[in-house]
């Protein structure tokens, strides 16, 4: 009885559900993204010393910039959703192809804020380095971005 009983689960329970699943995946692959890539004003974008933006394309600018490398995932359900709600997020929070049309206080604040989130270990994000091992950041990495925020506030 027990097998008649697991047969009878896999055909009426598992086989639909296996269905809805694969019609669910099809289907999400249908839906409309937004993964371009804006034009860059270079009078608007960061400028930073050659070190700093070094570190700021292996780690961040996938993110928080209009410089984003979409990966082949990008165009993928369900992964393709999460990337282009993470370039969408970051972007609106820090887009560092927009850093000259704020003013000076503001790049200060923000420039310690980055390196704030990076030290807590916010940033990057624990789901984005093990697919972009170059965005792992080493204490010396970090260092050259504690140097670069604290000249703003040398600047000011």
């Amino acid at each position: 009885m027990a097998k008649s009983s697991t047969n009878r689960f896999r055909k009426n329970v598992l086989k639909p559900l296996a269905g809805l699943v694969l019609i669910a995946f099809i289907g999400a692959q249908f839906v409309p993204l937004d993964r371009t890539n804006p034009p860059v004003d270079p009078a608007l974008a960061l400028d930073a010393p050659p070190a700093v933006m070094d570190v700021l394309r292996r780690a961040c600018l996938d993110c928080h910039s209009h410089e984003t490398r979409w990966p082949w995932y990008a165009y993928v359900a369900p992964a393709s959703l999460l990337v282009a709600h993470d370039v969408e997020e970051g972007r609106e929070h820090l887009n560092l192809s927009e850093w000259n049309a704020e003013t000076p206080s503001w790049q200060a604040h923000h420039a310690e804020e980055m390196v704030e989130e990076i030290e807590d270990g916010e940033m990057p994000p624990w789901f984005y380095t093990p697919l972009h091992g170059e965005a792992s950041l080493s204490e010396a990495d970090v260092d050259v971005l504690r140097t670069w925020a604290a000249s703003f506030a040398e600047d000011g």
